[in-house]
């Protein structure tokens, strides 16, 4: 005769699903994409079999494949697995497990796969940050009413476990912020204009020629891709989805040479940052570049390199950095959520065990405050300064410090030349300037004769 207690434990088993109950029978992939990613974790299971057979007690076997292109070298043996021209199809497939989707983009095949293979009872792992920042709540009510777990290790900062932080590492403490360099292409480029004084184009054909930037790089350098990084990151961290389209996005295309060199003299650097925050007005969550101070540890990282800053209640403010793409450290992240599966660990999306909440919208950042830079090309002539702060002092801003560069060619190192009738003038406001303001007054101080260019407003960050 079963007993009540046991009865009960075996219907906690049923509720939470067969998933989480550990298995020593091979865990079975089916990986839908083959590019720089999907060869790189197939690669990576063939490598590490034994050690990741030790550490899950299972065999982590790929036994089906789908990718466009059959005669395509990428460097692996797919003699023996199942090939599949519709990615569809691995979830029909009954010898496979797990769907690994590695095909990206936030609509199309990717997304009707990652559904279809919950509805079907088939864990999912994915890489797809663009998919989780876009559709994460209505991706986590499938994982939740079929009780299938979706993981996405890999969709932030590449190989930094990042994710597994926020979600596992932080469970305990109540997280008041979190962000930080997610871009490595953006990263890269403003690394070398900062330190070799070429202009925003030249570097980006530079790093285009080295595989950093894509023949299209307008996802990264326009800050999309951090976005959808950032979207994720604060939903895991405030314990709700966060609506994509609130978060305020703001690239690099208008940062010049000549920014990183009146930055570096007023002892600041120039990076694209994501960060969200809780305020009195809400959530604040925008993707902008930032001036922050040399001494920050976030100036530090540089090139291609990522870096994610969290801080708690209790645990304070800490901080992890490593590659941010790749075929090695997303390989890794995308086998770690492999591990989890196999080893019956199972977390929900959002980190949260009640229903699905509903998504919350970040605040207009014209709510905000901060510190400003504003790097304006004026005419060089009397009565141009008290034209300008004419404007500030109307719109209640304060300034912090105001710097009128020379436009001697030595002066300004490898920043832009000016004719000698034009100066670059520089103006720091005080921290607690408001958003609204500033940006009113720049687009009044951009329509006055004597500033002959567009207005180049920065904010300042103390990360």
């Amino acid at each position: 005769m079963v007993s009540l207690h046991l009865l009960s434990l075996l219907i906690n088993l049923l509720k939470v699903g067969a998933y989480n109950i550990v298995s020593s029978s091979p865990l079975r992939l089916g990986i839908a994409g083959l590019g720089t990613v999907g060869a790189g974790v197939v690669r990576l299971l063939c490598e590490h079999a034994d050690l990741l057979k030790t550490r899950t007690g299972r065999l982590l076997q790929v036994v089906a494949v789908s990718a466009r292109d059959r005669t395509r070298d990428r460097g692996i043996d797919v003699t023996g697995l199942q090939w599949y021209d519709n990615a569809l199809d691995l979830v029909q497939d009954s010898n496979v497990d797990v769907i690994v989707e590695l095909i990206g983009g936030a609509e199309g095949v990717a997304r009707t796969l990652v559904e279809k293979a919950l509805k079907a009872g088939k864990p999912v792992v994915t890489a797809n940050k663009a998919l989780i920042a876009l559709h994460g709540y209505e991706l986590a009510m499938l994982s939740a009413d079929y009780q299938v777990p979706l993981l996405f290790e890999a969709a932030v900062a590449g190989g930094i476990p990042a994710i597994k932080t926020v979600r596992e590492g932080l469970a305990a403490d109540r997280l008041l912020r979190i962000g930080g360099i997610l871009n490595g292409t953006c990263n890269h480029i403003l690394t070398v204009m900062r330190k070799t004084g070429q202009e925003f184009s030249t570097v980006l054909k530079e790093a285009q020629d080295l595989g950093y930037a894509e023949a299209d790089p307008s996802t990264d350098i326009d800050g999309l891709d951090a976005a959808h990084k950032l979207t994720i990151l604060a939903g895991l961290a405030f314990g709700r989805p966060v609506a994509f389209d609130s978060v305020y996005v703001e690239g690099i295309r208008h940062i010049a040479a000549q920014d990183h060199i009146f930055a570096q003299h007023l002892g600041y650097r120039i990076k694209l940052l994501g960060l969200a925050r809780k305020t009195q007005n809400g959530l604040q969550a925008h993707v902008i570049p930032c001036l922050i101070p040399q001494y920050a540890p976030l100036a530090q990282v540089d090139g291609v390199f990522n870096a994610v800053i969290a801080e708690g209640e209790f645990v304070g403010r800490i901080m992890i950095e490593g590659r941010g793409a790749g075929a090695g450290p997303t390989a890794s992240a995308v086998t770690a959520d492999l591990v989890d599966i196999a080893r019956g660990h199972a977390m929900t999306l959002w980190g949260v065990q009640s229903e699905v909440p509903e998504p919350v919208r970040a605040c207009p950042i014209s709510t905000g405050e901060a510190a400003f830079y504003l790097r304006l090309q004026v005419e060089d002539r009397p009565g141009v300064i008290a034209d300008i702060t004419a404007v500030l002092r109307d719109y209640g801003i304060s300034l912090q410090s105001m710097l009128q560069y020379p436009a001697e060619k030595e002066t300004l190192s490898s920043a832009e030349s000016y004719a000698s009738s034009y100066v670059p003038l520089v103006l720091m406001t005080h921290h607690l300037t408001s958003e609204s303001a500033m940006q009113a007054a720049v687009a009044q101080i951009g329509a006055l004769r004597v500033v002959t260019d567009t207005p180049v407003m920065i904010r300042i960050e103390t990360p």
